[in-house]
Protein backbone atom coordinates (compact mmCIF):
# COMPACT_ATOMS: atom_id res chain seq x y z
CA UNK A 1 0.00 0.00 0.00
CA UNK A 2 2.64 2.52 0.67
CA UNK A 3 4.69 4.50 -1.60
CA UNK A 4 6.66 6.31 0.72
CA UNK A 5 9.82 5.30 1.89
CA UNK A 6 11.15 5.29 5.59
CA UNK A 7 13.61 8.06 6.91
CA UNK A 8 16.18 8.65 4.10
CA UNK A 9 19.58 6.83 3.59
CA UNK A 10 22.40 9.19 4.90
CA UNK A 11 24.55 8.43 1.70
CA UNK A 12 21.38 9.21 -0.58
CA UNK A 13 22.28 12.53 -2.94
CA UNK A 14 18.28 12.66 -1.87
CA UNK A 15 18.35 12.97 1.83
CA UNK A 16 15.76 14.98 2.73
CA UNK A 17 13.37 15.75 -0.23
CA UNK A 18 10.40 14.27 0.20
CA UNK A 19 8.72 11.62 -2.60
CA UNK A 20 6.71 13.40 -4.99
CA UNK A 21 2.64 13.19 -4.19
CA UNK A 22 0.24 11.49 -6.32
CA UNK A 23 -3.05 12.96 -7.50
CA UNK A 24 -6.49 10.66 -6.35
CA UNK A 25 -5.60 7.38 -7.20
CA UNK A 26 -6.69 6.69 -11.16
CA UNK A 27 -5.42 2.97 -11.24
CA UNK A 28 -6.04 -0.46 -9.41
CA UNK A 29 -1.72 0.23 -8.23
CA UNK A 30 -2.62 3.90 -7.16
CA UNK A 31 -5.38 3.02 -5.31
CA UNK A 32 -3.30 0.18 -3.25
CA UNK A 33 -0.60 2.37 -2.75
CA UNK A 34 -2.94 4.63 -0.81
CA UNK A 35 -4.41 2.67 1.73
CA UNK A 36 -2.78 2.10 5.04
CA UNK A 37 -3.52 -0.78 7.71
CA UNK A 38 -2.00 -3.12 10.62
CA UNK A 39 -0.73 -0.92 13.18
CA UNK A 40 -2.46 1.01 16.43
CA UNK A 41 -0.43 3.98 17.27
CA UNK A 42 -1.83 7.53 18.30
CA UNK A 43 -1.03 10.90 16.85
CA UNK A 44 2.16 12.32 18.63
CA UNK A 45 1.39 14.43 22.10
CA UNK A 46 1.48 18.40 21.46
CA UNK A 47 4.33 18.75 24.25
CA UNK A 48 5.90 15.72 22.46
CA UNK A 49 6.04 18.17 19.05
CA UNK A 50 6.54 20.94 20.65
CA UNK A 51 9.74 19.41 22.32
CA UNK A 52 10.81 18.06 18.92
CA UNK A 53 10.30 20.90 16.97
CA UNK A 54 11.99 23.12 19.63
CA UNK A 55 15.22 20.94 19.58
CA UNK A 56 15.14 21.16 15.40
CA UNK A 57 14.82 25.20 15.20
CA UNK A 58 16.97 25.85 18.50
CA UNK A 59 20.15 25.29 17.15
CA UNK A 60 21.68 28.70 16.59
CA UNK A 61 24.31 26.98 13.79
CA UNK A 62 22.22 24.90 11.57
CA UNK A 63 19.46 27.21 11.38
CA UNK A 64 21.48 30.89 10.70
CA UNK A 65 23.13 28.35 8.03
CA UNK A 66 19.55 27.89 6.46
CA UNK A 67 18.23 30.84 6.99
CA UNK A 68 21.31 32.69 4.61
CA UNK A 69 20.74 29.42 2.41
CA UNK A 70 17.39 30.25 2.11
CA UNK A 71 17.61 33.97 1.80
CA UNK A 72 20.21 33.38 -1.23
CA UNK A 73 17.86 30.97 -2.79
CA UNK A 74 14.97 33.30 -2.71
CA UNK A 75 17.20 36.08 -4.23
CA UNK A 76 18.31 33.51 -7.57
CA UNK A 77 14.91 32.46 -7.98
CA UNK A 78 13.47 36.35 -8.27
CA UNK A 79 16.69 36.45 -10.58
CA UNK A 80 15.25 33.75 -12.79
CA UNK A 81 17.60 30.51 -11.82
CA UNK A 82 16.60 27.21 -13.01
CA UNK A 83 17.69 25.30 -10.16
CA UNK A 84 14.74 24.66 -8.15
CA UNK A 85 12.81 23.14 -10.98
CA UNK A 86 10.05 20.37 -9.00
CA UNK A 87 10.81 16.53 -9.98
CA UNK A 88 9.48 15.83 -12.88
CA UNK A 89 7.97 12.68 -11.02
CA UNK A 90 6.20 15.48 -8.48
CA UNK A 91 2.14 15.46 -10.13
CA UNK A 92 1.28 18.21 -8.19
CA UNK A 93 3.71 20.97 -10.70
CA UNK A 94 2.75 18.71 -13.20
CA UNK A 95 0.45 21.59 -15.34
CA UNK A 96 2.41 23.61 -18.24
CA UNK A 97 1.64 26.97 -15.85
CA UNK A 98 4.13 25.76 -13.34
CA UNK A 99 7.25 25.38 -16.00
CA UNK A 100 6.00 28.53 -18.30
CA UNK A 101 4.24 31.21 -15.99
CA UNK A 102 6.94 33.44 -14.14
CA UNK A 103 4.86 33.57 -11.39
CA UNK A 104 3.76 30.38 -10.61
CA UNK A 105 7.78 29.25 -11.93
CA UNK A 106 8.63 31.03 -9.04
CA UNK A 107 5.91 30.32 -6.52
CA UNK A 108 6.88 26.34 -6.93
CA UNK A 109 10.81 27.36 -6.55
CA UNK A 110 10.20 29.15 -3.63
CA UNK A 111 8.04 25.98 -1.84
CA UNK A 112 10.81 23.43 -3.01
CA UNK A 113 13.97 25.93 -1.44
CA UNK A 114 11.58 25.87 1.68
CA UNK A 115 10.99 22.88 1.64
CA UNK A 116 14.13 21.49 1.40
CA UNK A 117 15.92 23.89 4.08
CA UNK A 118 13.25 22.61 6.36
CA UNK A 119 14.49 18.84 5.62
CA UNK A 120 17.93 19.49 6.24
CA UNK A 121 17.27 20.76 9.65
CA UNK A 122 15.86 17.90 10.59
CA UNK A 123 18.52 16.05 9.22
CA UNK A 124 21.17 18.17 11.19
CA UNK A 125 19.11 17.46 14.62
CA UNK A 126 19.20 13.86 13.78
CA UNK A 127 23.09 14.33 13.77
CA UNK A 128 23.10 15.76 17.08
CA UNK A 129 22.60 12.72 18.59
CA UNK A 130 18.89 12.59 20.06
CA UNK A 131 17.20 9.45 20.56
CA UNK A 132 15.82 8.30 16.58
CA UNK A 133 11.95 8.67 18.09
CA UNK A 134 12.18 11.90 18.59
CA UNK A 135 13.67 13.05 15.31
CA UNK A 136 10.84 10.82 13.56
CA UNK A 137 8.20 12.83 15.51
CA UNK A 138 10.10 16.37 14.49
CA UNK A 139 9.98 14.52 11.02
CA UNK A 140 6.32 13.64 11.01
CA UNK A 141 4.68 17.40 12.13
CA UNK A 142 7.36 19.21 9.44
CA UNK A 143 6.22 16.32 6.92
CA UNK A 144 2.63 17.27 7.17
CA UNK A 145 3.35 21.44 7.38
CA UNK A 146 5.51 21.02 4.56
CA UNK A 147 2.72 18.98 2.42
CA UNK A 148 -0.55 21.33 3.69
CA UNK A 149 2.02 24.58 2.55
CA UNK A 150 2.22 23.39 -0.92
CA UNK A 151 0.36 26.20 -2.75
CA UNK A 152 -1.13 23.47 -4.78
CA UNK A 153 -3.56 22.78 -1.72
CA UNK A 154 -5.15 26.42 -3.03
CA UNK A 155 -7.63 27.34 -5.37
CA UNK A 156 -5.31 30.67 -6.72
CA UNK A 157 -2.36 28.21 -6.18
CA UNK A 158 -3.53 25.92 -8.25
CA UNK A 159 -3.65 26.41 -12.21
CA UNK A 160 -4.87 23.58 -13.27
CA UNK A 161 -8.14 24.13 -11.00
CA UNK A 162 -8.10 27.59 -12.00
CA UNK A 163 -8.69 26.23 -15.47
CA UNK A 164 -11.20 23.77 -14.63
CA UNK A 165 -13.31 26.63 -13.08
CA UNK A 166 -12.72 28.54 -16.02
CA UNK A 167 -13.82 25.47 -18.43
CA UNK A 168 -16.90 24.61 -16.87
CA UNK A 169 -18.26 28.01 -16.25
CA UNK A 170 -17.71 27.31 -12.18
CA UNK A 171 -19.46 24.36 -12.10
CA UNK A 172 -16.24 22.60 -10.70
CA UNK A 173 -16.04 24.90 -7.91
CA UNK A 174 -19.82 24.44 -6.79
CA UNK A 175 -18.86 20.54 -6.98
CA UNK A 176 -16.13 21.00 -4.86
CA UNK A 177 -18.08 23.29 -2.40
CA UNK A 178 -20.79 20.35 -2.33
CA UNK A 179 -18.05 17.74 -1.73
CA UNK A 180 -15.86 20.03 1.13
CA UNK A 181 -19.47 20.50 3.07
CA UNK A 182 -20.52 16.87 2.75
CA UNK A 183 -16.82 16.09 4.50
CA UNK A 184 -17.26 18.40 7.04
CA UNK A 185 -20.02 17.07 7.78
CA UNK A 186 -20.01 13.13 7.53
CA UNK A 187 -16.19 12.69 7.19
CA UNK A 188 -14.48 14.74 10.29
CA UNK A 189 -13.74 17.52 8.08
CA UNK A 190 -11.57 15.27 5.79
CA UNK A 191 -11.48 14.72 1.81
CA UNK A 192 -13.40 11.40 1.18
CA UNK A 193 -10.84 8.78 -0.73
CA UNK A 194 -13.86 6.62 -1.82
CA UNK A 195 -17.08 7.08 -3.29
CA UNK A 196 -18.23 3.52 -0.83
CA UNK A 197 -21.69 3.34 -2.33
CA UNK A 198 -19.90 1.29 -5.29
CA UNK A 199 -19.37 -1.58 -3.26
CA UNK A 200 -21.24 -3.53 -1.41
CA UNK A 201 -19.76 -6.88 0.85
CA UNK A 202 -21.35 -9.90 -0.15
CA UNK A 203 -21.99 -9.10 -4.19
CA UNK A 204 -19.43 -7.06 -5.02
CA UNK A 205 -16.75 -7.80 -2.58
CA UNK A 206 -16.11 -10.94 -0.55
CA UNK A 207 -18.07 -13.35 -2.52
CA UNK A 208 -15.78 -16.28 -2.26
CA UNK A 209 -18.76 -18.94 -2.67
CA UNK A 210 -18.61 -20.58 1.81
CA UNK A 211 -20.30 -20.63 4.79
CA UNK A 212 -20.15 -19.93 8.51
CA UNK A 213 -19.75 -23.33 9.98
CA UNK A 214 -19.08 -21.52 13.55
CA UNK A 215 -19.92 -18.26 15.34
CA UNK A 216 -19.30 -16.99 19.49
CA UNK A 217 -19.41 -13.50 20.38
CA UNK A 218 -16.13 -13.07 19.38
CA UNK A 219 -15.90 -14.28 16.09
CA UNK A 220 -17.26 -16.36 12.85
CA UNK A 221 -15.37 -19.16 11.34
CA UNK A 222 -16.45 -19.43 7.73
CA UNK A 223 -15.15 -22.79 5.86
CA UNK A 224 -14.45 -21.62 1.56
CA UNK A 225 -16.16 -23.89 -0.75
CA UNK A 226 -13.59 -26.02 -3.00
CA UNK A 227 -13.01 -25.21 -6.44
CA UNK A 228 -10.82 -28.07 -7.15
CA UNK A 229 -11.61 -32.28 -7.28
CA UNK A 230 -8.97 -32.48 -4.87
CA UNK A 231 -8.15 -30.83 -1.78
CA UNK A 232 -4.91 -31.29 0.84
CA UNK A 233 -6.11 -33.31 4.10
CA UNK A 234 -4.32 -30.65 6.15
CA UNK A 235 -6.66 -27.34 6.81
CA UNK A 236 -5.23 -23.55 6.50
CA UNK A 237 -6.60 -21.19 8.84
CA UNK A 238 -6.87 -17.47 7.76
CA UNK A 239 -6.06 -15.15 11.00
CA UNK A 240 -6.89 -11.09 9.62
CA UNK A 241 -5.63 -8.55 11.25
CA UNK A 242 -8.56 -7.65 14.43
CA UNK A 243 -7.97 -3.69 13.01
CA UNK A 244 -10.72 -3.70 10.02
CA UNK A 245 -12.42 -6.54 8.47
CA UNK A 246 -11.20 -9.20 6.71
CA UNK A 247 -12.41 -9.05 3.04
CA UNK A 248 -9.20 -7.29 2.08
CA UNK A 249 -8.11 -11.03 1.38
CA UNK A 250 -11.26 -11.72 -0.66
CA UNK A 251 -11.55 -8.64 -2.59
CA UNK A 252 -13.29 -8.87 -6.17
CA UNK A 253 -12.36 -12.27 -8.27
CA UNK A 254 -9.12 -12.48 -9.67
CA UNK A 255 -8.00 -10.26 -7.05
CA UNK A 256 -8.69 -12.51 -3.76
CA UNK A 257 -6.68 -14.36 -1.82
CA UNK A 258 -9.01 -16.87 -0.94
CA UNK A 259 -9.65 -17.54 -4.47
CA UNK A 260 -6.10 -18.53 -5.20
CA UNK A 261 -5.38 -20.52 -1.94
CA UNK A 262 -8.61 -22.34 -2.64
CA UNK A 263 -7.77 -22.63 -6.15
CA UNK A 264 -4.50 -24.39 -5.04
CA UNK A 265 -6.00 -26.76 -3.30
CA UNK A 266 -6.09 -26.07 0.30
CA UNK A 267 -9.29 -26.10 2.29
CA UNK A 268 -9.29 -22.70 3.61
CA UNK A 269 -11.27 -21.23 6.79
CA UNK A 270 -11.17 -17.63 8.02
CA UNK A 271 -11.28 -16.31 11.19
CA UNK A 272 -13.98 -12.98 10.98
CA UNK A 273 -13.66 -10.95 14.04
CA UNK A 274 -16.85 -9.19 15.86
CA UNK A 275 -16.52 -5.49 15.65
CA UNK A 276 -16.29 -4.39 19.82
CA UNK A 277 -18.50 -1.63 21.09
CA UNK A 278 -17.34 -0.04 24.60
CA UNK A 279 -19.35 -3.22 26.32
CA UNK A 280 -16.68 -5.52 24.67
CA UNK A 281 -13.84 -3.33 26.07
CA UNK A 282 -12.28 -5.65 28.03
CA UNK A 283 -11.68 -8.47 25.28
CA UNK A 284 -8.08 -8.55 25.19
CA UNK A 285 -4.98 -11.20 23.93
CA UNK A 286 -6.72 -14.06 26.06
CA UNK A 287 -10.16 -13.50 24.14
CA UNK A 288 -8.84 -12.93 20.61
CA UNK A 289 -5.94 -15.71 20.66
CA UNK A 290 -8.67 -17.91 22.17
CA UNK A 291 -10.62 -16.95 19.14
CA UNK A 292 -7.53 -18.20 16.90
CA UNK A 293 -7.71 -21.90 19.05
CA UNK A 294 -11.24 -21.99 18.81
CA UNK A 295 -11.03 -21.68 14.62
CA UNK A 296 -7.82 -24.53 14.57
CA UNK A 297 -10.12 -26.52 16.50
CA UNK A 298 -13.51 -26.08 14.22
CA UNK A 299 -11.23 -26.59 11.07
CA UNK A 300 -9.72 -29.85 12.40
CA UNK A 301 -13.17 -31.65 13.35
CA UNK A 302 -14.66 -30.27 10.20
CA UNK A 303 -11.75 -32.03 8.16
CA UNK A 304 -10.73 -35.09 10.49
CA UNK A 305 -7.08 -33.74 10.40
CA UNK A 306 -5.06 -33.43 13.50
CA UNK A 307 -3.55 -30.46 12.79
CA UNK A 308 -3.67 -27.36 10.71
CA UNK A 309 -1.74 -24.91 8.50
CA UNK A 310 -2.16 -21.09 9.66
CA UNK A 311 -1.41 -18.34 7.79
CA UNK A 312 -1.56 -14.80 10.11
CA UNK A 313 -1.52 -11.01 8.17
CA UNK A 314 -0.33 -7.95 9.85
CA UNK A 315 -1.71 -7.35 13.24
CA UNK A 316 -3.18 -10.89 12.89
CA UNK A 317 0.03 -12.68 13.21
CA UNK A 318 0.98 -10.86 16.40
CA UNK A 319 -2.25 -12.47 17.58
CA UNK A 320 -1.61 -15.91 16.09
CA UNK A 321 2.10 -15.56 17.46
CA UNK A 322 0.94 -16.08 21.18
CA UNK A 323 -1.34 -18.66 20.19
CA UNK A 324 1.19 -20.75 18.67
CA UNK A 325 3.71 -19.54 22.32
CA UNK A 326 0.92 -21.27 24.35
CA UNK A 327 1.04 -24.34 22.01
CA UNK A 328 4.28 -24.65 22.39
CA UNK A 329 4.29 -23.86 26.15
CA UNK A 330 1.80 -26.94 26.59
CA UNK A 331 3.27 -28.68 23.97
CA UNK A 332 0.41 -29.02 21.58
CA UNK A 333 0.99 -30.15 18.31
CA UNK A 334 -2.06 -28.68 16.52
CA UNK A 335 -0.69 -25.99 14.64
CA UNK A 336 1.54 -28.02 11.99
CA UNK A 337 3.22 -24.79 10.27
CA UNK A 338 2.34 -20.96 10.18
CA UNK A 339 2.95 -18.27 7.66
CA UNK A 340 3.67 -14.63 8.73
CA UNK A 341 2.61 -11.65 6.22
CA UNK A 342 4.17 -8.38 6.61
CA UNK A 343 4.16 -9.00 10.92
CA UNK A 344 6.05 -7.27 12.99
CA UNK A 345 6.93 -9.13 16.50
CA UNK A 346 10.10 -7.05 17.43
CA UNK A 347 9.46 -2.98 17.39
CA UNK A 348 13.21 -2.02 17.91
CA UNK A 349 13.93 -1.20 14.36
CA UNK A 350 14.11 2.18 12.87
CA UNK A 351 10.77 3.23 10.83
CA UNK A 352 8.71 6.27 10.73
CA UNK A 353 6.21 4.82 13.10
CA UNK A 354 8.63 5.60 15.78
CA UNK A 355 7.09 8.69 15.45
CA UNK A 356 4.28 7.46 17.72
CA UNK A 357 6.38 4.97 20.14
CA UNK A 358 7.38 7.79 22.78
CA UNK A 359 6.38 7.20 26.75
CA UNK A 360 3.88 10.08 26.22
CA UNK A 361 2.40 9.46 23.00
CA UNK A 362 1.60 5.98 24.12
CA UNK A 363 -0.14 7.30 27.48
CA UNK A 364 -2.40 9.19 25.89
CA UNK A 365 -3.20 6.68 23.53
CA UNK A 366 -3.92 4.30 26.57
CA UNK A 367 -6.29 7.05 28.32
CA UNK A 368 -8.16 7.95 25.06
CA UNK A 369 -9.15 3.94 24.65
CA UNK A 370 -9.74 3.41 28.50
CA UNK A 371 -12.33 6.51 28.35
CA UNK A 372 -13.68 5.02 25.39
CA UNK A 373 -13.88 1.66 26.27
CA UNK A 374 -12.53 1.61 22.02
CA UNK A 375 -10.36 3.14 19.82
CA UNK A 376 -12.50 3.83 17.02
CA UNK A 377 -11.28 3.29 12.93
CA UNK A 378 -11.15 6.76 12.49
CA UNK A 379 -8.80 7.22 15.27
CA UNK A 380 -6.25 4.60 14.38
CA UNK A 381 -6.60 5.76 10.88
CA UNK A 382 -5.82 9.92 11.54
CA UNK A 383 -2.16 8.24 12.79
CA UNK A 384 -1.65 6.85 9.14
CA UNK A 385 -2.89 9.50 7.58
CA UNK A 386 -1.26 12.27 8.46
CA UNK A 387 1.82 9.82 7.79
CA UNK A 388 1.67 10.25 4.14
CA UNK A 389 -0.35 13.89 3.94
CA UNK A 390 0.31 14.20 0.29
CA UNK A 391 -0.68 10.82 -0.86
CA UNK A 392 -3.91 10.31 1.39
CA UNK A 393 -5.37 13.66 2.27
CA UNK A 394 -4.02 16.87 -0.10
CA UNK A 395 -4.02 15.15 -3.44
CA UNK A 396 -8.02 14.40 -2.60
CA UNK A 397 -8.57 18.04 -1.23
CA UNK A 398 -6.90 18.75 -4.58
CA UNK A 399 -9.32 16.20 -6.83
CA UNK A 400 -12.22 16.74 -4.61
CA UNK A 401 -12.76 20.42 -3.34
CA UNK A 402 -10.66 22.23 -5.56
CA UNK A 403 -11.41 20.26 -9.20
CA UNK A 404 -14.76 18.68 -8.19
CA UNK A 405 -14.11 15.41 -9.29
CA UNK A 406 -16.18 12.79 -7.24
CA UNK A 407 -14.07 10.49 -5.19
CA UNK A 408 -12.89 7.68 -6.73
CA UNK A 409 -14.39 3.87 -6.73
CA UNK A 410 -11.75 1.33 -5.91
CA UNK A 411 -12.47 -1.83 -4.11
CA UNK A 412 -9.39 -1.63 -1.75
CA UNK A 413 -10.02 2.05 -0.92
CA UNK A 414 -13.84 0.76 0.00
CA UNK A 415 -12.29 -1.42 2.12
CA UNK A 416 -9.96 0.97 3.51
CA UNK A 417 -12.89 3.16 4.96
CA UNK A 418 -14.16 0.25 6.28
CA UNK A 419 -13.21 0.41 9.58
CA UNK A 420 -13.91 -1.71 12.84
CA UNK A 421 -13.20 -0.51 16.53
CA UNK A 422 -10.30 -2.13 18.63
CA UNK A 423 -11.24 -2.88 22.37
CA UNK A 424 -9.26 -0.93 25.00
CA UNK A 425 -7.72 -3.38 26.48
CA UNK A 426 -6.11 -5.40 23.15
CA UNK A 427 -5.76 -1.75 22.14
CA UNK A 428 -3.52 -1.43 25.71
CA UNK A 429 -1.58 -4.63 24.63
CA UNK A 430 -0.66 -3.92 21.15
CA UNK A 431 0.31 -0.06 22.74
CA UNK A 432 2.73 -2.26 25.32
CA UNK A 433 3.90 -4.68 21.94
CA UNK A 434 4.91 -1.27 20.39
CA UNK A 435 5.90 0.95 22.68
CA UNK A 436 7.75 -1.52 24.84
CA UNK A 437 8.34 -4.73 22.94
CA UNK A 438 7.08 -6.71 24.88
CA UNK A 439 6.32 -9.81 22.56
CA UNK A 440 10.41 -10.39 22.23
CA UNK A 441 10.95 -9.82 26.00
CA UNK A 442 11.07 -12.99 27.59
CA UNK A 443 7.91 -13.34 30.23
CA UNK A 444 7.03 -9.61 29.46
CA UNK A 445 3.35 -10.51 28.77
CA UNK A 446 1.30 -13.22 29.33
CA UNK A 447 -1.21 -14.78 26.87
CA UNK A 448 -3.67 -18.02 28.23
CA UNK A 449 -2.07 -17.60 31.41
CA UNK A 450 1.06 -18.20 29.59
CA UNK A 451 4.35 -16.15 29.44
CA UNK A 452 5.70 -15.18 26.24
CA UNK A 453 8.91 -16.92 25.11
CA UNK A 454 8.89 -16.48 21.15
CA UNK A 455 12.00 -18.60 20.99
CA UNK A 456 10.10 -21.94 22.18
CA UNK A 457 7.95 -21.55 18.91
CA UNK A 458 9.67 -24.65 16.24
CA UNK A 459 6.81 -24.96 13.96
CA UNK A 460 8.22 -24.69 10.39
CA UNK A 461 7.11 -20.84 9.53
CA UNK A 462 7.37 -19.17 6.13
CA UNK A 463 7.71 -15.24 6.17
CA UNK A 464 7.07 -12.18 4.48
CA UNK A 465 8.23 -8.64 4.01
CA UNK A 466 7.19 -6.01 1.68
CA UNK A 467 10.32 -3.93 0.01
CA UNK A 468 8.63 -0.34 0.25
CA UNK A 469 6.78 -1.01 3.76
CA UNK A 470 6.85 1.85 5.70
CA UNK A 471 4.18 0.58 8.51
CA UNK A 472 6.12 -2.93 8.89
CA UNK A 473 9.43 -2.27 7.23
CA UNK A 474 10.96 -5.25 5.61
CA UNK A 475 13.76 -5.93 7.66
CA UNK A 476 11.83 -5.69 10.91
CA UNK A 477 9.62 -8.59 9.13
CA UNK A 478 12.91 -10.54 8.55
CA UNK A 479 13.44 -10.53 12.29
CA UNK A 480 10.61 -13.30 12.81
CA UNK A 481 12.77 -15.60 11.55
CA UNK A 482 15.59 -14.78 13.60
CA UNK A 483 13.20 -14.81 17.47
CA UNK A 484 11.49 -18.41 16.46
CA UNK A 485 13.42 -21.49 16.80
CA UNK A 486 12.13 -23.72 13.94
CA UNK A 487 12.87 -23.90 10.64
CA UNK A 488 12.22 -20.49 8.31
CA UNK A 489 11.47 -19.58 4.92
CA UNK A 490 11.91 -15.36 4.00
CA UNK A 491 10.16 -14.22 0.98
CA UNK A 492 10.88 -10.15 0.42
CA UNK A 493 8.17 -8.79 -1.85
CA UNK A 494 8.21 -5.77 -3.95
CA UNK A 495 5.89 -2.86 -2.99
CA UNK A 496 4.18 -1.51 0.10
CA UNK A 497 2.07 -2.96 3.06
CA UNK A 498 -1.47 -3.52 1.72
CA UNK A 499 0.01 -3.15 -2.02
CA UNK A 500 2.03 -6.18 -0.86
CA UNK A 501 -1.29 -8.31 0.31
CA UNK A 502 -3.43 -7.83 -3.02
CA UNK A 503 -0.75 -9.08 -4.80
CA UNK A 504 -2.08 -11.55 -7.47
CA UNK A 505 0.33 -13.31 -9.99
CA UNK A 506 0.10 -12.42 -13.15
CA UNK A 507 1.25 -8.68 -12.69
CA UNK A 508 4.11 -7.99 -14.52
CA UNK A 509 5.46 -5.53 -12.83
CA UNK A 510 5.18 -7.25 -9.33
CA UNK A 511 7.94 -9.03 -8.33
CA UNK A 512 9.69 -10.86 -4.74
CA UNK A 513 12.82 -12.08 -4.24
CA UNK A 514 14.14 -15.77 -2.26
CA UNK A 515 17.16 -17.07 -1.10
CA UNK A 516 18.46 -19.35 1.40
CA UNK A 517 18.48 -19.81 5.23
CA UNK A 518 18.13 -16.60 6.69
CA UNK A 519 21.02 -15.97 8.80
CA UNK A 520 21.12 -12.58 11.10
CA UNK A 521 21.92 -9.98 8.77
CA UNK A 522 18.86 -9.04 6.29
CA UNK A 523 20.45 -7.17 3.96
CA UNK A 524 23.13 -9.79 3.66
CA UNK A 525 20.66 -12.20 2.76
CA UNK A 526 18.66 -9.86 0.18
CA UNK A 527 22.44 -9.01 -1.32
CA UNK A 528 22.54 -12.82 -2.00
CA UNK A 529 18.67 -13.24 -2.96
CA UNK A 530 17.00 -14.14 -6.51
CA UNK A 531 14.37 -11.75 -7.64
CA UNK A 532 11.58 -13.31 -9.82
CA UNK A 533 9.00 -11.58 -11.38
CA UNK A 534 5.01 -12.60 -10.06
CA UNK A 535 3.86 -12.79 -6.55
CA UNK A 536 4.84 -13.80 -2.80
CA UNK A 537 1.30 -15.53 -3.35
CA UNK A 538 3.13 -18.38 -5.15
CA UNK A 539 6.06 -19.77 -3.24
CA UNK A 540 4.46 -19.58 -0.48
CA UNK A 541 1.71 -22.04 -1.98
CA UNK A 542 4.72 -24.37 -3.18
CA UNK A 543 5.45 -24.37 0.68
CA UNK A 544 2.34 -24.92 2.10
CA UNK A 545 1.58 -27.84 -0.44
CA UNK A 546 5.20 -29.42 0.76
CA UNK A 547 3.22 -29.48 5.00
CA UNK A 548 -0.87 -29.31 4.02
CA UNK A 549 -0.42 -33.54 3.57
CA UNK A 550 -2.02 -35.82 1.25
CA UNK A 551 -4.76 -34.86 -1.21
CA UNK A 552 -8.34 -36.48 -1.22
CA UNK A 553 -11.08 -35.52 -2.46
CA UNK A 554 -12.93 -32.71 -2.09
CA UNK A 555 -15.92 -32.21 0.12
CA UNK A 556 -19.55 -32.45 -1.16
CA UNK A 557 -20.58 -30.27 1.69
CA UNK A 558 -19.35 -27.46 4.21
CA UNK A 559 -19.78 -27.88 7.69
CA UNK A 560 -20.24 -31.38 10.05
CA UNK A 561 -22.57 -32.28 12.28
CA UNK A 562 -21.13 -30.85 15.25
CA UNK A 563 -20.46 -27.47 12.99
CA UNK A 564 -23.43 -27.16 10.68
CA UNK A 565 -23.23 -24.30 7.55
CA UNK A 566 -25.14 -21.42 8.42
CA UNK A 567 -25.31 -18.70 6.33
CA UNK A 568 -23.19 -18.13 3.47
CA UNK A 569 -20.26 -16.18 3.44
CA UNK A 570 -18.88 -13.71 4.03
CA UNK A 571 -20.88 -13.99 7.03
CA UNK A 572 -22.36 -11.69 9.53
CA UNK A 573 -19.70 -10.03 11.24
CA UNK A 574 -18.10 -8.85 8.65
CA UNK A 575 -21.11 -6.31 7.62
CA UNK A 576 -22.51 -5.93 10.86
CA UNK A 577 -22.69 -2.05 11.92
CA UNK A 578 -22.24 -1.74 15.81
CA UNK A 579 -21.47 1.86 17.04
CA UNK A 580 -18.88 2.25 19.15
Amino acid sequence: MSTTTAAPNPTSPDRGRRAPADPAPTTESEALASVEGGETVALPTPRGVVRGLVATFARPRPLARETARLGRDTVRILRGTDEFAPSPKDKRFADPAWSQHPGYRRLAQSYMALSGSLHRLVDDYETGGPDWREVEQARFVLNAFISAAAPTNTLLGNPAALKRAFDTGGRSLVRGLGHMLHDIRHNGGMPSMVDRSAFTVGKDLGVSPGAVVHRDEVIEVIQYAPSTAGVRHRPLVIVPPPIGRFYFLDLSPGRSFVEYAVGQGFQVFMVSWRNPTKEEADWDLDTYSGGVLTAVDVAREITGSPDVTTLGFCAGGQVMTTALNHLAATGDDRVHAAGYAVTLLDFSSRAPLGAFSAPRVIDLARRNSRRGGVITARQMGSAFTWMRPDDLIFNYLVSEWLMGEDPPAFDILAWNADGTNLPARLHEQFLDIFGKNALVRPGAMRVLGTPVHLSRITVPTFVTGALTDHLTPWHGCYRTTQLLSGPTTFVLSSSGHIQSLVNPPGNPRASYWTGGDPGPDPHAWRAAATKHTGSWWEPWAEWMLDRSGDEIPAPTTLGSATHPAREPAPGTYVVERRSG
